[in-house]
């Protein structure tokens, strides 16, 4: 028993390390689940860390950015909050847990695992057969509840919207798996193909749940009922609210708190010196639009700065076999949103200028 304890310290104080030891980290997910499951700790753990990674990229140029708190503050009992952007949270640090531990059982990581071959030998289309190695997700999903779900310990509306969210996540991982095949046939003909499930690309994960997000559902509860507090009507408010919601959808219960202001208490920073995108080549219109949803929709202006970078051109290739390059120094401006009352305090050097929109 004690050796098990070492081990799981060991482990949570190497990815606090590895993750910085950030107040988000994920050292809730190592102390959970069975002794038995030690040897997938760090796939856990990794699988967290790559969730959160996904959501500050889905996020980076939204009022809530995914902040480093966001994990934390989604699963730790006297912070909890339902909101649409927890459910997020649960939802893709989920997927990244059971997507990691199913690719490493691929990989060929865990002794417990190997290929889903279940479907193999039947017929699944016309021309195709089932066949191969398909990734193991049954084995992820089964695993990820095991470490993720037992956060939840309370019985309210808000674990079951947690447990809710999760499972989504894991849907969200089996839905966007692809078919791929192996032609077999005379000179290649392709007469017959061999087909087997594999994982999708995280980023395709995160997109799809980014929609989820989008198009999540608020629960609306009976509160009269709620409060009953754990009676039967409560139990029964809650189950007919859950009713008329989808297994893949995103729920929440709480609206968003205003993400432009800061708020120490709930980890949230505003907007107040976050970069936007003002202009330039391929971008979305969401980003094109973030100086005016992160800065002016928020009561701040727009401030370019202008800064110095060091980067190589003139590159040229040498026979044989160098490449040559040049170091050249360019401009590049960046845009900032800043208090309008600020204006007089920056530096000279700081080009400012405000894009304002009217709302």
């Amino acid at each position: 028993m004690k050796s098990s304890t070492f081990l799981i310290l060991s482990i949570t104080a190497v990815y606090s390390s590895v993750l910085h030891a950030a107040a988000w980290s994920v050292n809730n997910f190592l102390m959970t689940g069975p002794k038995a499951y030690l040897t997938y700790s760090s796939s856990v753990a990794a699988g967290a860390h790559s969730g959160m990674e996904e959501c500050k990229f889905q996020f980076g140029w939204e009022r809530w950015n995914c902040p480093e708190s966001a994990l934390q503050l989604s699963t730790h009992n006297r912070l909890r909050s339902a909101t649409r952007e927890t459910s997020f949270v649960h939802a893709i640090s989920s997927a990244g847990v059971m997507y990691t531990l199913t690719r490493n059982c691929s990989l060929g990581d865990f002794e417990s695992c190997g290929c889903d071959d279940s479907r193999n030998g039947r017929v699944g289309g016309r021309g195709w057969v089932w066949g191969g190695c398909s990734d193991n997700v049954d084995f992820g999903e089964r695993i990820s509840k095991l470490f993720v779900d037992a956060l939840e310990t309370g019985h309210d509306t808000r674990a079951l919207i947690n447990l809710h969210n999760n499972e989504v996540g894991r849907l969200a991982v089996k839905a966007t798996m692809k078919r791929a095949c192996k032609c077999h046939g005379v000179s290649g003909s392709c007469n017959i193909q061999t087909c087997w499930l594999q994982l999708a690309e995280f980023r395709e994960i995160g997109n799809y749940l980014k929609i989820k997000y989008d198009q999540a559902h608020k629960l609306e509860m009976d509160k009269r009922r709620v409060r009953a507090g754990n009676s039967a009507d409560s139990r029964g408010a809650t189950a007919e609210a859950f009713h008329r919601v989808h297994a893949t959808e995103l729920v929440f219960l709480e609206d968003s708190p205003d993400y432009c202001t800061r708020n120490a208490s709930l980890g949230h920073h505003g907007t107040e010196g976050r970069e936007c995108l003002q202009g330039g080549r391929n971008l979305s219109q969401w980003e094109k639009r973030s100086c005016r949803r992160l800065c002016t929709e928020c009561g701040l202006r727009v401030e370019e700065r202008r800064t110095e970078v060091v980067a190589s051109c003139n590159c040229k290739f040498h026979w044989c076999c160098t490449v040559r390059c040049e170091q050249c120094r360019q401009l590049v401006a960046k845009h900032f949103c800043t208090r309008r009352d600020a204006a007089a305090a920056a530096p000279n050097h700081i080009r400012r200028r405000n894009k304002g929109h009217k709302r």
